[in-house]
């Protein structure tokens, strides 16, 4: 995509746009969904979607990476006992997702394991999926967080909030 298109792009992806892939109830569910997966493990997980980026960091041609590590800081989402928080971001003009994950967990799954949940939440979302791609995603993240933080029967303290984000 050359500068110029994704300007264009980002100018015109609206909190409607946002508001259109994930309504109220989609918002909600996946909100259900972190709940019931954060039972099983010690992680917790944040669920972001930005329309687009605007003013300065369009213009630099901030990624979505950069600014998903960006959004993790922000939010604290690396402020967790166990350095087992994830962030799962993303943004509408550029459809990409991206996962950041904290140093806890991200050294027992490496980056090759979250690409292919971003590639993969990125196919449903290009079959206009974005509810049942955000869910399962939250599962596969889950499934990660449950092999290498299991609650271990203990009921787990929520640190972070489950509700998504729109930014």
């Amino acid at each position: 995509m050359s500068k110029l298109s994704r300007i264009v792009s980002h100018m015109t992806t609206t909190r409607g746009c946002v508001h259109r892939a994930f309504p109220p109830k989609s918002m909600h569910a996946i909100e259900q969904a972190i709940k019931a997966a954060e039972v099983g493990h010690a992680g917790e997980i944040r669920f972001v979607v930005e329309g687009a980026l605007d003013g300065l960091p369009l213009l630099r041609g901030q990624s979505a990476r950069e600014r998903a590590i960006e959004v993790f800081s922000l939010l604290g989402i690396w402020d967790t006992e166990h350095n087992s928080g994830v962030l799962i971001y993303l943004l509408l003009a550029d459809r990409r997702v991206e996962i950041v994950a904290d140093r806890g967990i991200h050294a027992r799954v490496g980056p090759g394991g979250w690409e292919a949940l971003c590639r993969d939440m990125e196919a449903a979302f290009r079959s206009d999926q974005y509810e049942q791609g955000a869910i399962t995603c939250i599962g596969a993240v889950a499934q990660h967080l449950s092999r290498h933080f299991p609650s271990h029967g203990q009921h787990a303290h929520n640190e972070l909030p489950d509700a998504p984000v729109v930014l």
